[in-house]
């Protein structure tokens, strides 16, 4: 046992203070429900912001875990292994792409796959072809490329000049995407649902008109698929339920369920502008890694799976919107599968913390998706009795911070 005493404020003591982390320590997880370091459970409605598909010590995973752990953990990418090999044909088998390349994180993901959508503009049109058009409110990462092509200027400032030739346009906007995108464009990246950015899913017109635009000027349609992919929105992909096949396609957060895997999947004639020694890294696509990922594929690729998850959305949202009406409490309730926004009335904006910090003292855990939306994220299989049970605990907490501001409105 360690015996070095650690609590919440610890964290104040010893870490960089780029977070702001809940009252509570969680200690332990079990499915959907989680222990804190004094024993109190709660309702795991977060999932790690979308990452534990299969909830906490799913059995299956811990078995790969512990398997794989007594064979090999890592070798670096002077060698190749089984599992990343196992792992890469069973999600080309599932999608569009016949390549991959691994990473550690979402935001790795898209690097890659923005400075492949450069390479290949590079050598397929010239050196003038850069231009990189992303969307307002859109979340791509945290290094400076993609916290640049990211549409949040708050997570760019203050860290000097960001890389050129990006361009930021309205989300959803068919008429100003068919005006940008053009000649020097050499790629469009886009989340088919917008997750850090409220909860907002993009039209499938929208989503046609980009890849029209891409195939007439010959740019690259990018797919960031980090929040949304392996199962979240109810199809593997969220891109298979759109009419619109992108040319790459990153993934991260569900794919290893808390293991620290990212992927980057296209096809092979656009890979084949990544050369040896071109792009890298030490890490990516570790037998570790990559073994857990291959259950969590297989896993979530299960069409009842899959079923599953459409019916608990079916019922979150409905229970969703019955509360918001209840408290006159939510403009509306948006979202696919298990990513769900519910946004606040004119009257609570601003005020989305405050109910994520009501909820968890009544045992419930919640995320945010901008100050003026609550984001349920969930486990793909939580059980419909947890849904309830949590939203119930939720009530509660909207009565105590809705009756906190009638009583201060009446004063």
């Amino acid at each position: 046992m360690n015996d070095l005493a650690v609590n919440r404020q610890t964290f104040d003591e010893v870490m960089v203070p780029v977070f702001s982390p809940a009252s509570f320590v969680p200690a332990r997880g079990a499915g959907s429900r989680l222990w804190d370091t004094e024993g109190r459970e709660y309702v795991d409605f977060t999932g790690g912001i979308a990452v534990t598909a299969l909830g906490h010590s799913h059995p299956e995973l811990v078995r790969v875990l512990h398997e794989q752990g007594e064979k090999l953990w890592h070798v670096s990418n002077a060698y190749t292994n089984e599992p990343v090999l196992r792992l890469a044909k069973r999600l080309e088998a599932l999608t569009f792409a016949d390549r991959a390349f691994f990473a550690n994180s979402g935001a790795e993901a898209n690097e890659a796959a923005l400075k492949l959508a450069r390479r290949v503009a590079l050598e397929r049109h010239g050196a003038d072809k850069i231009e990189i058009i992303s969307f307002t409110q859109s979340f791509h990462g945290r290094t400076l490329f993609t916290v640049s092509v990211g549409g949040q200027p708050k997570y760019a400032e203050g860290f000097g000049p960001v890389p050129a030739g990006i361009t930021h346009l309205p989300y959803n906007d068919i008429e100003a995407a068919r005006a940008a995108i053009g000649p020097k464009t050499c790629a469009v990246i886009v989340e088919p649902i917008q997750g850090e950015g409220g909860v907002l899913p993009a039209d499938p017109a929208f989503l046609r008109a980009l890849r029209e635009a891409c195939d007439a000027h010959g740019a690259l349609l990018i797919f960031d698929e980090v929040q949304t992919g392996v199962g979240r929105t109810g199809h593997f992909y969220a891109y298979m339920d759109t009419g619109v096949t992108p040319d790459i396609l990153t993934t991260a957060k569900s794919l290893g369920n808390g293991f620290p895997i990212g992927a980057m999947l296209t096809t092979k004639e656009i890979a084949a502008h990544f050369k040896v020694g071109v792009h890298g890294t030490t890490y990516g696509g570790n037998p570790l890694g990559a073994a857990i990922a291959d259950k969590v594929v297989e896993l979530v690729s299960d069409p009842a799976l899959l079923e599953g998850v459409k019916q608990r959305s079916a019922r979150l949202t409905a229970k969703l919107e019955a509360i918001g009406k209840r408290f006159e409490l939510f403009k509306e309730v948006r979202g696919k599968g298990l990513l769900i926004g519910a946004e606040l009335v004119t009257a609570y904006a601003g005020r989305a913390k405050d109910f994520v910090n009501a909820a968890a003292k009544h045992g419930v855990m919640l995320l945010i998706a901008g100050p003026d939306v609550l984001r349920f994220a969930p486990s793909l299989v939580i059980p419909e009795s947890d849904i309830d049970e949590g939203l119930a605990r939720l009530e509660k907490a909207i009565e105590e911070v809705t009756g906190a501001t009638a009583d201060a409105a009446a004063r």
